[in-house]
Parts: C-alpha cells; structure tokens; sequence
C-alpha cells in the first residue's frame, strides 16, 4: 500500500518539506504587509461535509489494494442529526480491492486549528472490528504533521473517540482534515460496516505533558557509512485527557525539533532524516517536543565512505525483466525493504560505493522486501535473479521466499511452517557456496507452488544469513 500499512505498519511514515528560495526581488515591500491567514473551521462532518472539496474523499492508491467503492452517506444511522458516513469493507478477496482508506482533504487553501486541541468524532461498527487508523494531518503533499490512532476497536454502539493535537501551533494552514484505513484483518477475511458522524475539531481539555519516544530504523546504536541515511522507524506520543483517559498516537517528525551534537559527522533535518557526512567519528542526534527532550536519541558512528566492488552488471534485455532492486533497470514497484517484522533482528541499510547502490544486511534471521504500490504480476517470467556478496566469515548461504499474497490480500511472514492457507503459494531457494570477498549471482526458479501462481506476488522473505549485501533483484 502507498499511504497506510497494516504497517507495521505502522506504523506510518511521514516527511515532506517545501522551501522556497528568492534569489532576486527588484521590487520593494512593506515590513507591515500581513502573512495570509486561513479560515477558522472545526467542523469536518455533521449532516453534512463542512468546508471540504466537492469530491472530499480522497482515496489510498487503488493499485495499492485500496477499494474506491464503499464510501458513502447513510440517512439510516446517525448518532446526532440525520446523516452520517457509511464506510463498507471490502471482503479481503474482493478483486476490486482488499480494503478502504482515504482522507479528507479542505476546499480551501487550508485550515487555521490552532485554537484546538484535539480531533473527536463518533462511530460504530455493524460488527466489533478493528480499524486500522484513524487520523489526520494527511494531506498527500508531505504529511508533516500527520498523526494517527492505530487499531481502533469498534463497539456496535456509538462510542466518541478523541485524537489529540500534539502542537496546534503547528497547524495553521491544514489541509488533510481526516484520514482512516480498515481492512479485516480481524474478521477472518469477512467484509462489514462502519459508520462515523460529528467529526470536529475542539478542545477537549488534554491535562499533563505528553509522553514522547522516538524510535529510528536500526536501533539507537548504529554504524554507517559516508552518505548513509537513517530514518525514524516511529514516534509515539502518549496523552491524558481532561476525563483521564489516555491516548496513544504515532505522530510525524514535523511535531519535533531535532538536533545533532557534531554535524561534521551527521546531519538531521526537520523530517528526522540523518545523513552521515563525516568520514570519521561519533554525533548523538537528538529531539525535542515543545522544549522539552524526548525518549530515544541516537549515536551514530561514521565507518568512512563505502568502498566495495560493483556488482556483475546484468545481461537480461530490459524489456524482459521485471525489476525489485537494480541500477540497471528502472525498478517496477517501490518496494519496503524494512518491514519490522515482529522479532526480527535484522538492520537493513541501502549503501552507495559512488558508482552502485547496494542493499546491507547486518545481524539477520528473517525480513522482507514487500512490494508496495501493487502487487507483481510475474505471469511470463520464470526466474528471479540475485547477487549476493559476503564481507566477511559467517555467511555460507541465504535462503529467499518467493511469496504470493493469495486471494486473501496477506502476506504471510511465518518462514517456518510454510503455506498458511491454500490461497498462498511460495517458493524456497537457499543461495549455498558464499565466499567471502566475492559477488555470487544466483538464478531462482518460479517453481513448486509458485509456478501456476505467480501473478499476485507480494514480497520475498530473506531468512538466515545473518551478514551480506543484495544487488540486482529482479524478475526475467
């Protein structure tokens, strides 16, 4: 998916920044001109859309799984007036999509929530099930500030549900007002309803400081190389409210300020990602919410710049390849190559020697490579190609799972007990003979169960070999 995981998802993601830089200006301005303002408007839904583009549900990406067809009002249920929204589920083999999501975007140029402190609205379900996230900040230009409550369990009855505001200062020109994802991963596959009503912004009396921590993409000790990245893996805020009850969201970096103790070392920008650019020594990277330090700071130690030999430069004809990860081909899906599987210990980095990107795994026992924006139709290829490279002693082989999602639209992550249901198919293929300080290329058959089921493929699942570096993955 594009926008929302059952992520782990979920973890989601937020960057984005815009800048804009005048280089020249020959006219002369006034210091009193006023910075545009924008309209003070609470209220998102009542009976009816409040201030929101006429087509004010904007959908996840279809091609990521996302079913355009299910959203709608309902004059049947209402918890206050006559109207609310009615959002219909898809069952998780619909061929039109295995679950719904969207935001809710203004019609203006965005909002002014700056008087509030929170998000609140009501809802129900026709059954107890799981929602997956409820938000908003999400705006598909950057998602800067962007927050979300995961894994919302829904009464049949009405139940007032409130989303608290991290930095209302923040907000001064809004345009994703809300946003929410459902699929049925708790409902054994099976579609059902929900309906939401009065969805408002207010203040609703948040006592106490929150509770901030920071997570990032390979733990809070790490080493990299010249012109690595690290990402934050998740920001947490947890808050009580004026009723005592406590809220825990995932927020965006944007909500935090950041901080490096060495930027001759490492560099962190306003969207919480480092960038390594010393060719030695130690930064410890910081952030603060509102003054105050949050949980999970990092150290960072520079191991030079990257040196490594390119890898064997592919043969396969462009137009044959599907390809996951290349520089010799441009890649046919995006991909996420740090899924965090639960208990998973492996740290993934994506390295560059100058000339050639590679992919590092250090420390693993099992993780993903998930193809986000669609699922690969491998219908005419017969082969997956990998090279595969050892730094040093420890690894003799890898071993990859070719998997399809099945018509249940999961991917399944058991590396042990194989096929969960019949709808999903996979092929194992254990890459033997590494030696250390050479490029292997390895040619994986589409084969056993994954030879009449390879138009669905969701992901490959790299198990064992706890050190080496991938390059060139694609399908021919």
């Amino acid at each position: 998916m594009k926008k929302f995981k059952f992520k782990s998802q979920l973890s989601f993601l937020f960057a984005g920044l815009l800048s804009v830089v005048i280089v020249s200006c020959e006219r002369e301005f006034s210091d009193e001109i006023a910075l545009a303002t924008y309209p003070d408007i609470p209220e998102v839904f009542t009976d009816v859309p409040v201030s929101l583009t006429d087509q004010f549900f904007v959908s996840f990406d279809p091609a990521g799984g996302a079913n355009v067809n299910g959203f709608g009002t309902d004059t049947k249920e209402a918890y206050l007036g006559t109207t609310s929204i009615r959002i219909d589920v898809p069952a998780s083999n619909d061929p039109q999509g295995f679950y719904i999501g969207g935001i809710f975007v203004d019609r203006g140029n965005g909002r002014n929530l700056t008087n509030y402190d929170a998000l609140t609205f009501w809802a129900k379900g026709s059954v107890t099930a799981e929602i997956g996230l409820f938000g908003f900040g999400t705006d598909f230009e950057g998602d800067a500030h962007a927050v979300g409550l995961n894994n919302v369990m829904l009464s049949t009855d009405w139940r007032k549900y409130t989303i608290p505001i991290p930095d209302a200062s923040k907000l001064v020109q809004e345009k994703g007002v809300f946003a929410f994802a459902a699929g049925t991963a708790n409902t054994s596959g099976l579609g059902y309803t929900f309906w939401m009503d009065e969805i408002r912004f207010v203040n609703s009396g948040i006592v106490a400081q929150p509770s901030t921590a920071i997570s990032w993409e390979g733990g809070n000790n790490q080493t990299a190389y010249t012109g690595g990245v690290i990402k934050t893996a998740g920001i947490a805020q947890t808050v009580t409210l004026g009723d005592g009850s406590v809220v825990k969201t995932a927020i965006a970096p944007g909500y935090l300020d950041f901080k490096t103790s060495d930027p001759f070392v490492a560099q962190v920008n306003e969207a919480g990602e480092i960038t390594v650019v010393g060719t030695s020594g130690t930064a410890t990277i910081t952030a603060s919410f509102k003054g105050v330090d949050v949980d999970g700071s990092l150290i960072i130690n520079s191991l030079g710049r990257f040196t490594l030999p390119e890898a064997p430069v592919p043969t396969h004809a462009a137009a044959d390849v599907i390809s996951i990860f290349s520089d010799a081909y441009p890649d046919a899906v995006t991909s996420n190559f740090t899924p965090g599987y639960g208990g998973s210990t492996t740290i993934t980095t994506t390295l560059s020697n100058g000339v050639d990107k590679f992919l590092r795994y250090k420390s693993n026992n099992y993780t993903g490579i998930e193809f986000q924006a669609t699922p690969i139709d491998a219908s005419s290829k017969t082969h997956m190609h990998v090279d595969i490279y050892v730094e040093e002693a420890g690894t003799s082989s890898v071993e990859f799972q070719i998997r399809d999602i099945g018509e249940n639209g999961e991917i399944n992550t058991d590396v042990n007990t194989g096929n969960p249901t019949e709808d999903d198919k996979d092929y194992r293929f254990t890459a033997n003979g590494l030696t250390v300080g050479e490029w292997k290329s390895f040619e994986i058959p589409l084969a056993e169960d994954l030879a009449n089921q390879k138009n669905n493929l969701g992901s490959i699942v790299v198990v064992r070999g706890p050190d080496f570096i991938l390059d060139n993955i694609y399908f021919y």
